[in-house]
């Protein structure tokens, strides 16, 4: 080795020397650390676009559940982790994953029985009516009940020949079914119409008064056209009760059972994994939570207790009960009804009907709702009125004042009252909802199925100050919670949350545009405000970390796609606490053993 190759060296290896001892000397970089272990999921969401309806993690691509609880959102990477070799993977490929609908509104059992009866929505005219119920009676036994429900004369093609305000004679219906009781309900539930065998069963002749807040509707010479409103369904029903009640008590859980069974279903299917049901019977709450012991109801269900106001003071105790079996079951409001419906002009108003020398009237007694209100607050329960017409919304928000008045120490806002429809509300009493805390149980779909004969119905002034308020009712505080009122619409969340957004009407006018919400406002209203209106925001109505994976997934983007595709979304999957309760046909597959 020559000199300058012996110079180089040495400080070659001094300068190593010297890098070594600074690098001994400086701070060091933390070395980074793998991501703890975790338990692996039992399912696993990714690849989507999931809104949360959360503030603190508006949205993710992907989530893992354990049991029936969302352990993790994040991104695809993020949730990598939780995938292990049982874990069910479900590859969401770009779909809109949203917290699971929950209808604020529906007649659970009323959609299982709808589903086996004559579905008279399509009908576009009484003879097409008359023409079904014909079909049924030449297959049914002698004596043998022809049941249905869905029409709704203001959408009928044309007025019936021969009519009184509006409704057909039972005339033609009666000579195609001699031999068998029809009862038809109205698409609103608060009318039904009988044929003549119906109404001999029922003892309902020329002489039969009116029942408290009710109708038989009659021609001009006192008969009784077939027409009953509101309270003289009770007539016909009453009939058709005990001939029912022929059934042994095995047959009456049974067929319940199946009714129970065929609502879940729709529902399900529907993308809903909750359902607020609008007033039952404590039989049929003692079968539901024998379902549910039997772990045969597959998804939740908040029922209120519904029957005479004398019996309430012992029952409201005796069938109080919260998350019951698996969070699916539970029992803590009471319903009641202030007045009828607009179609059948029954929704008791200020002032008489445009259309009509009537202003509707009251069906439960004021008294009576007012002594259930005392109750409620006694036992802890939830108090919902349905209330349609302006008077009826203002006579309830009147009794909730004077019980929030007597009961100081309850907070008006903390006991989340609700009122049932709140369709059509004077300018004065929009105001009262925000300040009293009374939570607006509206259904979307209403607005846009009602706007033709609203105007009719009410007139433009009234029209526009009070029918279907839903900016105003917001601005003023309120909590809206979004429904359908199943069976009266259909159950499908999808048609209502259009209605919502676009207010819409089957002939392209647009139903009062200031007040649509928007597509936030829309999805809360079916998710995390109807969750509040059932006290269940804690655990269900947003996807975060500790709640139930409650999950609907959509094969669109009901956020973003042009507004009128709306209606074309369908349900791919419906998951209710970490299990796929319903596949729909275009899903993709998914894996248990993607890595």
């Amino acid at each position: 080795m020559n000199r300058w190759n012996r110079v180089a060296g040495v400080a070659l290896l001094a300068s190593a020397g010297w890098i070594a001892a600074t690098r001994a000397q400086a701070p060091q970089a933390p070395a980074r650390t793998a991501p703890a272990a975790v338990r692996p999921a039992d399912l696993v969401l990714r690849g989507g676009k999931i809104v949360t309806v959360d503030q603190a993690r508006p949205e993710a691509q992907a989530l893992a559940v354990n049991g029936d609880t969302i352990v993790a959102l994040g991104s695809n990477q993020d949730i990598q982790r939780y995938v292990g070799p049982a874990t069910r993977v479900i590859d969401l490929k770009g779909a809109l994953a949203v917290p699971g609908f929950i209808d604020a509104h529906v007649h659970f059992t009323g959609v299982g029985e709808a589903a086996r009866n004559l579905k008279l929505g399509t009908a576009r005219n009484w003879d097409e009516i008359v023409r079904m119920v014909g079909d049924a009676a030449k297959k049914a036994k002698p004596g043998e009940w022809i049941v249905g429900r869905g029409w709704h004369q203001e959408k009928w093609s044309e007025v019936p020949t021969v009519n009184v305000e509006g409704f057909p004679l039972h005339d033609a219906l009666s000579r195609v079914s001699p031999d068998n009781p029809v009862w038809l309900t109205h698409a609103s539930g608060h009318a039904g119409f009988a044929n003549a065998l119906a109404m001999k069963m029922a003892e309902v002749s020329k002489t039969t008064p009116d029942p408290d807040g009710g109708k038989i509707l009659r021609d001009q010479d006192g008969n009784a056209t077939g027409l009953m409103n509101e309270r003289a369904q009770a007539l016909v029903g009453g009939a058709l009760a005990r001939d029912r009640a022929t059934r042994t008590a095995a047959q009456i859980e049974a067929d319940l059972r199946s009714v129970i069974d065929l609502a879940s279903r729709e529902a399900l299917a529907k993308g809903l994994t909750s359902v607020h049901d609008a007033g039952s019977p404590p039989s049929t709450i003692e079968v539901m939570k024998r379902v549910v012991d039997e772990g045969k109801l597959p998804l939740r269900v908040s029922m209120m207790l519904r029957e005479d106001a004398g019996r309430l003071a012992a029952d409201m105790p005796k069938y109080r009960t919260i998350d019951y079996g698996d969070k699916r079951f539970t029992v803590r409001s009471t319903k009641r009804a202030i007045d009828g419906a607009l179609g059948s002009r029954g929704a008791w108003m200020l002032e008489p009907y445009a259309d009509l020398a009537t202003s509707g009237m009251a069906t439960d007694s004021l008294d009576d709702i007012r002594m259930i209100a005392e109750l409620a607050i006694k036992h802890e329960y939830q108090m919902a009125v349905h209330a349609i017409g302006d008077r009826g919304n203002r006579e309830t928000l009147n009794i909730f004042e004077e019980a929030f008045k007597r009961h100081p120490e309850k907070n008006g806002k903390e006991l989340r009252w609700r009122i049932e429809h709140a369709q059509h509300i004077s300018a004065a009493d929009i105001p009262r909802f925000g300040r009293l805390g009374v939570i607006a149980s509206m259904e979307g779909i209403h607005a846009t199925s009602d706007a033709p004969f609203v105007l009719a119905r009410l007139g433009p002034k009234r029209a526009e100050e009070g029918a279907y308020v839903w900016q105003k009712l917001m601005k003023s505080g309120a909590v809206i919670a979004n429904g359908t009122d199943a069976p009266v619409e259909d159950i499908d969340p999808i048609p209502s949350f259009y209605a919502s957004v676009s207010r819409k009407v089957k002939d392209g006018s647009i139903f009062y545009p200031d007040q649509r919400m928007s597509r936030m406002e829309a999805l809360r209203s079916y998710t995390i405000n109807a969750a509040f209106a059932g006290f269940d925001e804690a655990s269900r109505g947003s996807l975060a970390v500790g709640k139930l994976a409650d999950v609907t997934v959509l094969s669109k983007d009901l956020m973003t796609i042009p507004e009128d595709e709306i209606p074309s979304a369908k349900i791919l999957y419906t998951i209710v606490g970490g299990k796929v309760q319903f596949t729909g046909a275009a899903a993709a597959p998914s894996s248990a053993q993607q890595r």
